[in-house]
């Protein structure tokens, strides 16, 4: 049985990216979640990784961290759950834009840091913040139009590339961003997944509060 040891389900984007993708595979494994910010969690989760952080995945006797690294762990563990397109094109963009996803888009994550429980009116949130959401909505039309015939996603089936892109379908929403039709029938595929109500269910039914990721606006409605 595989453990996954993840952070609060309302805030951290980074555990619920293989989280979702071990839902959606129908991977059995254990859930250890760690609330974050409290005096015990760094040592909480050192005791399963020595980069005491989250999302991390114990299989036997292997260890792995890093959302990324854990997927495609995943990928070669698991096969049959064909997390990465069969197609050689369409895999390597998958993984290009789960890297890119990985290593950039901060202008976006520090200004609208997930948040399950909450829904706000749109606004300027700033050129760095704009220039972000272009860009990642250049990506998914791109996918969309070049591989995603054959289903929702944007390889069509759904692959670790939307479990990379499952937060930030979030934060469009919470933050209420304005995005073309294209992204809006991905979001609503994304956000229709099972896997992803599950989860979010559970974010908004934590008791915890990290006042760090909350923004300093009025809510607009329930998410």
């Amino acid at each position: 049985m595989l453990t996954l040891v993840i952070g609060n389900k309302n805030y951290s984007s980074w555990s619920l990216r293989p989280w979702i993708a071990l839902r959606q595979a129908d991977i059995p494994f254990e859930e250890v979640l760690i609330p974050l910010d409290e005096p015990d969690t760094k040592a909480r989760i050192l005791e399963h990784s020595p980069a005491g952080k989250v999302p991390v995945l114990k299989d036997g006797a292997v260890t792995v961290w890093e959302s990324l690294a854990i997927l495609d762990h995943l990928a070669e563990r698991y096969p049959d759950a064909a997390l990465w397109p069969s197609d050689p094109a369409a895999r390597a963009m998958a993984r290009s834009i789960s890297a890119e996803m990985h290593a950039g888009f901060r202008a976006l994550r520090d200004a609208c840091p997930m948040n399950m429980r909450k829904r706000f009116a749109e606004r300027d949130r700033g050129e760095e913040v704009a220039r972000d959401v272009t860009r990642i909505l250049d990506i998914w039309r791109d996918c969309r139009e070049r591989f995603g015939h054959a289903g929702p996603f944007l390889f069509g089936a759904f692959t670790a590339a939307d479990a990379m892109y499952a937060p930030v379908v979030s934060r469009f929403h919470s933050y209420s961003i304005s995005v073309d039709a294209t992204a809006r029938s991905y979001m609503s595929a994304v956000m229709g997944m099972p896997a992803f109500n599950e989860w979010r269910l559970a974010g908004v039914a934590e008791p915890w509060v990290l006042a760090h990721d909350e923004v300093d606006e009025p809510e607009l409605a329930p998410a």
